[in-house]
């Protein structure tokens, strides 16, 4: 360590401070209190330590303080406003929605202010620029409300607009369908919202630091770990192995489907003999610092056999290969969907058939925060875990087995989260913090994960492989579809069942199809296990059905546009689980986004720049909201002073469940005249708040907004008197009543299961749609693709919050370019241990041009009308863009993402008269022998349709 004594002005102020020369600004202002600079990346890539070192904006993260000279001026959030004196930035990102989870927020702030105090009248394109080249990375707004936010920004400083204008304004007695700000969102513009590593840097005296030690192969057997050395090594208390878990040291849950075959199941917390994918937990160090524990967890020496490792599905269903998991055999699950009458005889005589094989990428969510955790013991003997989940109760199903605790004794805080997607959905980082408190005799312990590590322990979307064709009549009708899809879920089957249930269902889907033959195949490999990512297993089947969809098209020589409209639903047609649709909007939909077709038809003749071509692309899609057998739980408290306390686990990870907490109780006690100011949140901590279930499947507005105005109810009927007045606090108390209300939403009995046998059925109490159109410019050149507009037209019910639905919207339109263009992962490439390798998307790879507009069926049993949103934004946008490549270039990519070399390549291939396309995948025993065994060996019914917290997805 180099300490020396320096000066800097800090945010306007000289102060006397002490820096080690070694390390870096983001470390020396953090360990100075100045928590606004997040450490994402820790690399300098996704700029969320971006501040102003002399006016200029820098990534304080790779910043030597060696390099940093006395006097300098450095800005922070912390020195731009305050809450009752905000900068005009701050007030803007917070008005118009430039804010979800925040995590990347303190650092686009700074990096405006270094636009604004050197050009306060940028154009749109010059603020894009800026933010490209400073890496200013956001993965949940799409850009788009950031760039509104600067502009509006900039228009008050130049003193062309006033300052009001920044600032919410309520007309009415209802915030209900306006754009009210999330409460959340003012501690993220203000830089004092902590987040994981924040609340670990201000835990009290005597936190142990940890660090993992991760398996570095796909798959082996742990031999031995030697970490004598390790523990003698300064600051370390102890070297945490298996042998310390008291409990079963498992917590892989059960395939809960009749079908399932895999008998053997098992996920170590910590690694006890089999290795299954990289990333594996092999040992804990528990140290008095970071530095400490990362330097002893580096000495520590594993015996490893190495084992030949499934890198695909195809290896992992190949005769040879070696089980995943031990006991279970790789192809373990297999559901089925059956629709109208058999197909084979259809396709053979059909006048028009397509087929084709695609591959869809395992994606991974990028959140610029890695995880970060701490844990701890109480008083009264309970675990504490404070972690970022979307489902804080899904660790206390599986961690009191696995740690030996009674079922009462763990307890699961949220963190401000900075990003998950679906991501936080498993126990197993909870797991990892719990185990190795309770191995220290529960000593509070913090860990926070290097982006590296996060990418190898955390779960992905489902890689997929599938096989497929469609057929149509002499006029174009839709006859009869049939899909063979592998879904990859890595070495660890969390979401089997569910995921092959969820994406089976969107065959086709907003299209009468009336005949369907079709299998959804779970395979284990050693790849990252895969867990929930927004609009959970649908992108995999929109990939090959809506790209099937366009190739009929094209072969009965139909306008892709006029062959949805031809067989889009109409009442009385059904969904692939042959059951009618619960609403009928896909023609309204597609009339509505007609003219951005004819214009797009148009501006595709139009000349380009550098010989880029022009194309466009349509696709359809939308998800299903909640389960047949769903749950939600709120409480309403009434306070002495009068406000009121909302008590839920509606967990808040940007997506607006604070928002829309406050705007359902407002609108559930409008009698009372309560304002949003008067409601109180606590919220998602299993010790204080009830089960919510996750936030996730499009599921929370819809049962938590139920469940709120259930509770309203409640409150007002207990403070109703008989002259039709309502009861103050003190009377409540003087009659001995109660003042807390607590309402179950169920859905328990109102919709039916899907049959194992047949896949028919209908679970969902809700479902939404979505038209997608795309235009790209790509350059033949150099393969290069341009997303250069994506209009779009969806019904997700009556709009809650103008806010967080158009949020959900862009930031799910972003992922789904990413999905298109450029994301992968895979375990067995370094490349992709950071953002940039996984081809995360920057300012000016997200077109400006994006628009969204609404048809606002009232949904029957949804609260207020309104249904579920998020996962219908991310559904199908990457089918569209590949359906618009097809039409610029004539070619197309059947192995996403469509990078620049898989399109030079095809176009090689179309220049050499030769396809592309790939052989069909093999992926496992032959389709219509697994398609005679269902049917020769029915299972029955699935389950009871009883409440089963486990199964929500």
């Amino acid at each position: 360590m180099e300490l020396n004594k320096r000066i800097f002005i800090i945010n306007g102020v000289q102060r006397n401070m002490h820096a080690d020369n070694g390390e870096t600004l983001a470390s020396f202002l953090r360990r100075y209190g100045l928590t606004s600079v997040k450490v994402g990346c820790g690399t300098g890539i996704c700029g969320s330590c971006t501040v102003l070192l002399d006016g200029a904006p820098i990534r304080s993260c790779t910043k030597k303080m060696s390099s940093v000279p006395d006097f300098s001026k450095i800005e922070t959030v912390e020195g731009l406003g305050t809450a009752s004196n905000m900068h005009p930035l701050q007030a803007a990102f917070l008005k118009l929605g430039a804010v979800q989870c925040g995590f990347c927020t303190s650092g686009f702030l700074m990096s405006a202010k270094g636009l604004l105090d050197k050009n306060n009248n940028p154009t749109r394109e010059e603020v894009r620029d800026w933010f490209t080249k400073h890496r200013n990375i956001c993965r949940c707004t799409g850009y788009k409300q950031i760039i509104d936010a600067v502009m509006a920004a900039a228009k008050v400083l130049r003193g062309e607009a006033p300052e009001e204008s920044l600032y919410f304004t309520q007309s009415g007695d209802s915030i209900y369908g306006t754009d009210f700000p999330r409460p959340y969102s003012l501690g993220c513009v203000l830089g004092i919202t902590d987040y994981g590593e924040d609340m670990g840097d201000k835990m009290p005296e005597g936190t142990l630091h940890l660090a993992l030690v991760l398996a570095e192969v796909g798959a082996g057997r742990l031999n031995g770990l030697d970490y004598e050395e390790a523990e003698k090594s300064e600051g370390v208390v102890k070297v945490i192995t298996a042998q310390d878990i008291k409990g079963t040291n498992n917590i892989q849950p059960g395939v809960d489907h009749p079908r399932n075959k895999a008998v053997v199941l098992e996920r170590n917390i910590i690694v006890k003999d089999a290795i299954r994918k990289k990333g594996d937990v092999l040992a804990v160090v528990a140290a008095d610092t970071r530095e400490h524990a990362r330097k002893a967890a580096a000495l520590i020496k594993a015996d490893i056999t190495e084992l030949p490792a499934a890198e695909t599905v195809l290896e992992a269903v190949a005769p040879d290969a070696l089980p995943v998991q031990e006991g279970s055999p790789n192809h373990f699950l297999t559901l089925p969907v059956f629709k109208g009458e058999d197909t084979e005889d259809l396709f053979n005589h059909a006048p028009y058939v397509v087929e084709g094989s695609f591959y869809s990428p395992r994606q991974p969510h990028m959140p610029i925060e890695p995880h970060s955790m701490q844990a701890y013991v109480d008083a009264d003997g309970v675990l504490c875990i404070c972690v970022k989940s979307q489902f804080v109760h899904v660790p206390t199903f599986s961690l009191p087995g696995a740690l030996g605790l009674e079922p009462d004794k763990v307890r699961i805080i949220n963190n401000a989260v900075g990003g998950l997607f679906g991501l936080g959905m498993s126990a197993d980082a909870a797991a990892i913090a719990g185990a190795a408190s309770l191995a220290v005799d529960g000593r509070p312990v913090t860990l926070t994960l290097s982006y590296r590590e996060f990418q190898l322990f955390s779960g992905k979307r489902a890689a997929s492989y599938s096989n497929g064709r469609l057929a149509a009549d002499k006029d174009g009708k839709l006859l009869a579809c049939e899909i063979d899809l592998a879904f990859d879920h890595g070495a660890y089957p969390e979401t089997a069942g569910m995921l092959q249930s969820k994406g089976m269902r969107f065959m086709c889907y907003g299209l009468n199809i009336p005949n369907i033959k079709a299998i959804g195949r779970g395979i284990l490999t050693n790849n990252s296990y895969a867990i929930p990512y927004r609009s959970f297993g649908s992108p995999q089947m929109y990939t090959i059905c809506e790209q099937l969809i366009d190739m009929l098209a094209k072969k009965i020589g139909m306008d892709p546009f006029e062959f949805r409209q031809l067989n889009a639903i109409k009442p009385g047609d059904t969904t692939a689980n042959s059951r009618p649709y619960h609403y009928y909007s896909v023609q309204e939909l597609l009339s509505k986004m007609k003219p951005y077709w004819e214009e797009s038809l148009q501006w595709k003749k139009e000349q380009t720049e550098h010989g880029k071509v022009r194309g466009i692309g349509i696709a359809m899609g939308g998800f299903h909201v909640s389960e047949h057998a769903d749950q939600c739980e709120v409480w309403l408290e009434l306070n002495p002073d009068g406000t009121v306390t909302n008590y839920n686990c509606w967990q808040e990870m940007g997506q607006g469940g604070d928002a829309s907490s406050v705007a359902f109780t407002v609108e559930a006690l409008k009698p009372l005249g309560i304002k949003p100011d008067q409601v109180r949140l606590v919220k998602d901590d299993t010790g204080k708040a009830p089960f919510h279930g996750p936030s996730a499947a499009s599921r929370s507005h819809y049962v938590s907004g139920n469940a709120t105005l259930l509770a309203g109810k409640m409150m007002l009927n207990g403070m109703r008197k008989e002259d039709g007045t309502y009861r103050t606090y003190e009377e409540m108390k003087a009659e001995g009543k109660e003042t807390i209300f607590k309402a179950v939403w169920s859905s328990v009995g109102e919709r039916e299961e899907l049959s194992p046998d047949t896949g028919e059925g209908n679970p969902m109490m809700d479902h939404n749609h979505l038209v997608q159109i795309a235009r790209v410019e790509v350059d033949p050149k150099t393969g290069k693709t341009e997303v250069v507009s994506v209009h779009s037209s969806a019904d997700v019910g009556i709009i809650g919050n103008k806010l967080t639905i158009e949020g959900q919207a862009v930031g799910g339109l972003a992922h789904a370019i990413g999905y298109a263009l450029s994301e992968e992962y895979s375990d067995f490439n370094k490349k992709y241990e950071n953002m940039i390798g996984c081809g995360i998307l920057s300012c000016n790879d997200i077109p400006d041009d994006i628009e969204f507009t609404y048809v606002e069926t009232p949904r029957e049993g949804g609260p207020l009308g309104s249904g579920g949103a998020s996962e219908c934004f991310q559904s199908c946008g990457h089918a569209s863009i590949l359906n618009a490549i097809n039409d610029a270039l004539g070619i197309r990519i059947y192995e996403l993402p469509a990078t620049p070399a898989k399109i030079l390549e095809a176009l090689k291939c179309k220049a050499d008269g030769q396809d592309n396309k790939p052989a069909k995948w093999h992926l496992g025993d032959d389709f219509n022998e697994v398609i005679n065994e269902i049917k020769e060996n029915p299972v029955g019914k699935q389950d009871s349709a009883e409440f089963d917290a486990t199964k929500i997805m």
